[in-house]
């Protein structure tokens, strides 16, 4: 899985967002990220996810937080998940896998016995400094906006 650590600088990211402008890691400079890597949109888990995040969205900007995922999927399929499911945060189409590999959140995985090349699933909770604060290998996709402030003592 990842090789970062907690306590690491995050590393540097550009991409376009699901309205197509580039968003990259300095411009959250001084804020906390929830940046969350998902394997697809559209499929259970993964919008399990984005949907308890997005209906806490509200609490975790109180919070100072802003939240940011990741995946492979294009910028048109973000943009149809978002609004679907009118998601009120930033999703990257990641489709080169930069940010991906740049987070070491790419590699093998295995379902239903089969193995194959993937996202693994994986929050990195940013500090106002660019510092990775925390990290979440285990994440539960119906209840991580509790998971991620539970983590943190919050």
């Amino acid at each position: 899985m990842t090789h970062l650590q907690a306590g690491d600088k995050a590393p540097d990211f550009k991409g376009l967002n699901q309205k197509g402008e580039e968003v990259s890691l300095v411009d959250f400079q001084g804020k906390k990220e929830i940046l969350f890597f998902y394997p697809k949109d559209m499929t259970p888990g993964c919008t399990a996810q984005a949907c308890n995040l997005g209906e806490n969205y509200s609490d975790l900007i109180s919070k100072g937080f802003e939240v940011i995922g990741v995946s492979a999927d294009s910028i048109t399929r973000h943009q149809k998940f978002t609004d679907k499911y009118e998601l009120p945060f930033t999703l990257l189409a990641d489709e080169s896998k930069e940010i991906i590999q740049a987070y070491g959140v790419w590699g093998p995985k295995k379902l239903a016995g089969r193995e194959y090349e993937g996202i693994h699933r994986v929050t990195f909770v940013i500090d106002e400094n660019g510092v990775i604060e925390h990290i979440i290998l285990k994440v539960k996709t119906k209840t991580h906006t509790a998971q991620i402030l539970a983590e943190l003592g919050m």
